[in-house]
This record gives structure tokens, C-alpha cells and sequence, in this order.
């Protein structure tokens, strides 16, 4: 098998792996590349699969209307999505789409399953991994109950804009309609804040690209909208 399409060349987790776990759970596994904007998965489609990206950028959005939906997240090389369909989930409880070409390893989810039981180190880095997540999921239920527009709006440019995606140029892969799914506001008032945000001199708008002039009054407006 080439070194490149190794599932534990990608994340320090494999490496607590044995030899043996190596090429078992290499057999049950299948590497596909998605283009930017292609879906990975559905939310409520079948999920035979636990996904892990080898290399790329995915957003995690929920469907909450016919034509509606809130972004929840965006994940990067070295996590997993769909990981709760290990535990029973029958479906993905929501959708995956590439923001850049991305690869994505398949890896059937019984196999994983059976190396978290026999394995506890490489169990414990995996949950501790997407123990991460509830913090992000806690603040956007924050966002959406509490927060006015403006606040909103600041909240998601932090978190799109934070070290861990500080390498991504993020935004100049996202739409203002994205943007605006981020913060649970509308598109027309997304533009309208950010324009807003830029007569301030909070961000400086270039083109698709936002940049950060004023992160203190952006996290003062975050915590206070």
C-alpha cells in the first residue's frame, strides 16, 4: 500500500495502533477526494461509514428548514465526521460538504468500533478529539438563543478567524450567505454588518477575504450583542 494513502500517517491517534490493527482496519477502509463544494454525506442518508479527513476543509451544516439551514462548524485534516454513528446513529445527523478539495478516508464503522474496544490509548485520543466539538456546539446554541444580529455576526468571525483555521484563508471559501449561516443571520444582513463592522475599523473587507483589524472590540461586541 503507498505510504501517501495510509489512514495513520494522517493523525497521531493511528500511531497507538499495533501493527496488526494497522492492516486490519486498512482493509476496511476506502480513500475518495472530493472537490470544493462537493457533498461528503447528507444529513439523514444512511451511515455505513465513520469519515476521517486525510487532508482538506469540511463544513459541518443541520438542515432546519425545507430551504434553511445553520452552519455548525468546520473541521480539518485529522478529524473524524460521523463519529456518533459508531455508538447506534443509523443516519448522519447532518451534512458534510468540501470547502476545498479535500481527502476523505471511509472507514466502516463496526471495524472502528471493535479497535476503540480492544485498544483504550487509541480510544482515549479519539474521544478526547471529538470531546472538543461540544464547546463549539454549546456557543452556537448560545448564538442562536441569546445574542442579537451584531453579536452574532462577531461570534462567527472569531471562530472562523481563530488559529486553528488561521492557515485556511477561510473566508475567502465562503459565500456571505455561508458567512450569514454561520451566525444564524440573514444574508442581506449579513453584508449590512459587515459593512458596518468596516466603517468602524473592526475588519477590513477585500474582495470575498475579511480581515481582522480589531479583534478586542469584535470579542467586546461578541460578548455584549
Amino acid at each position: 500500500m503507498d505510504k501517501q494513502n495510509k489512514i495513520e500517517d494522517s493523525s497521531k491517534c493511528f500511531q497507538t495502533l499495533y501493527p496488526e490493527e494497522l492492516e486490519f482496519i486498512s482493509d476496511k477502509k476506502k480513500q475518495l477526494s472530493y472537490l470544493k463544494g462537493e457533498q461528503i454525506f447528507k444529513q439523514g442518508a444512511f451511515s455505513p461509514y465513520v469519515m476521517f479527513i486525510i487532508d482538506g476543509l469540511v463544513k459541518i451544516s443541520l438542515q432546519t428548514g425545507f430551504e434553511k439551514q445553520i452552519n455548525i462548524r468546520l473541521a480539518h485534516s485529522g478529524e473524524f465526521l460521523a463519529f456518533s454513528s459508531i455508538f447506534g446513529e443509523e443516519t448522519y445527523n447532518y451534512t458534510a460538504t468540501a470547502l476545498r478539495n479535500s481527502r476523505i478516508c471511509m472507514i466502516d464503522k463496526l471495524a472502528l468500533k471493535n479497535l476503540l474496544y480492544d485498544n483504550a490509548e487509541f480510544a482515549m485520543r479519539i474521544t478526547s478529539k471529538n470531546c472538543k466539538n461540544e464547546a463549539r456546539f454549546f456557543e452556537v446554541i448560545k448564538n442562536i438563543s441569546y445574542k442579537q444580529m451584531r453579536g452574532k455576526l462577531a461570534s462567527a468571525l472569531l471562530y472562523l478567524s481563530s488559529p486553528e483555521y488561521g492557515a485556511e484563508s477561510v473566508f475567502t471559501l465562503l459565500t456571505r450567505q455561508d458567512l450569514g449561516e454561520f451566525a444564524s443571520v440573514s444574508t442581506e444582513s449579513t453584508i449590512k454588518i459587515l459593512k458596518e463592522f468596516e466603517q468602524e475599523d473592526i475588519i477590513e473587507l477585500k474582495a470575498k477575504d475579511i480581515i481582522i483589524k480589531n479583534s478586542a472590540k469584535l470579542t467586546d461586541i461578541s460578548q455584549k450583542a
